[in-house]
């Protein structure tokens, strides 16, 4: 049963981890917001 237990406290340890990564991410990390142009060729407004 202790191996069990280890196991467990081991994939919480790792679960924790990413969790406060992605919290650190959302935290820290500011996007960086910029304009998009994409151009549509006058076919695909046509309709069929």
């Amino acid at each position: 049963m202790p191996t069990l237990f280890r196991f467990l406290a081991f994939i919480a340890i790792i679960a924790g981890l990413i969790f406060g990564g992605m919290v650190a991410l959302v935290t820290f990390v500011q996007p960086v917001q910029r304009e998009m142009v994409e151009i549509v060729p006058p076919a695909k407004l046509q309709p069929k």
